[in-house]
């Protein structure tokens, strides 16, 4: 259910900021470190719009195999933990 609104929040997101752009189309000037363009501020709006995503989407990409991997050590040690017998200690004799 939770991954559903994500994506429908992400659908509205994208609709919303494809209207913005298509209202904002006239020429603009861009100015990079040695130079300086003219581009339409739709491509302006789009670019970073798909630029913030991809940042956004790589940083869940990391967050996400790093939780796997944490996943997998915590795995791997409660295997060993009931695969080991209990200490002498802990048993207790009939007798």
């Amino acid at each position: 259910m939770k991954a559903q609104v994500v994506l429908v929040c992400a659908f509205l997101f994208a609709i919303i900021t494809a209207m913005f752009a298509v209202i904002n189309v006239e020429s603009v000037r861009v100015n990079f470190l040695f130079t300086e363009a003219y581009i339409p501020l739709i491509l302006v709006i789009l670019g970073s719009t798909l630029l913030g995503g991809i940042i956004f989407g790589f940083i869940g990409l990391i967050r996400q195999y790093k939780l796997q991997r944490r996943i997998r050590v915590l795995e791997k040690q409660l295997q060993e933990k009931e695969v080991t017998p209990p200490s002498p200690e802990h048993v207790t004799s009939t007798e």
